[in-house]
């Protein structure tokens, strides 16, 4: 594997380079040598941040963790890219129907680690243990935004009355809005 390490308002030291290459080379055991780790480190507000990202064919596996010390944001983002990869198997073994070898093409992930017959934690599985179902009326942008607010929630589904389309607002990390608006290909 090929660690690309890179620091903002952080100097990458070469013991934590050690504690990222150690962490993060137990992940060797599911990739291919060639694979490439992008991992950036950031402080921003006394907060100590990891960002990993690791393409892989037509995928990227990605995990991003913030704590008050890197150390700690380096085991916790080893644990998310881990549960993801057992997910990304599980995946990859459904879509070839139980032909785990017609899955190989994943490109970066060892044929090994998709062929085991490791057995991933229910745990992990994708479960939806409820459906909500609401009425939805016209409303512009802005109205949703409020709308949000009023109710506590982080996002906000609507009818877009200027689009007539489902759209969804959301609150980001900044305290600023977004708006998700579908595109049809």
């Amino acid at each position: 594997m090929n660690f690309i390490i890179s620091g903002k308002n952080i100097e990458v030291t070469s013991g934590l380079k050690d504690a990222i290459e150690q962490k993060l080379g137990k992940l060797e055991r599911y990739f291919t040598p060639e694979t490439e780790i992008i991992v950036t480190l950031s402080v921003e507000k006394g907060r100590q941040k990891i960002e990993v990202t690791i393409p892989v064919k037509g995928h990227i596996i990605r995990s991003e963790q913030t704590s008050s010390d890197m150390y700690v944001s380096i085991d916790l983002v080893e644990e998310v890219i881990e549960r993801q990869l057992r997910k990304y198997k599980n995946k990859l073994v459904a879509r070839s129907q139980g032909h785990p070898t017609s899955a190989v093409s994943s490109g970066g992930i060892k044929k090994e680690f998709i062929e085991s017959e490791e057995a991933s934690p229910e745990d992990d599985e994708i479960r939806i243990v409820r459906t909500k179902r609401f009425g939805i009326k016209p409303m512009y942008p802005e109205d949703a935004c409020l709308q949000m607010e009023l109710l506590g929630h982080s996002f906000f589904v609507f009818s877009n009355a200027e689009t007539d389309e489902v759209n969804v607002v959301y609150k980001r990390k900044d305290g600023s809005f977004g708006l998700i608006e579908p595109e049809f290909s």
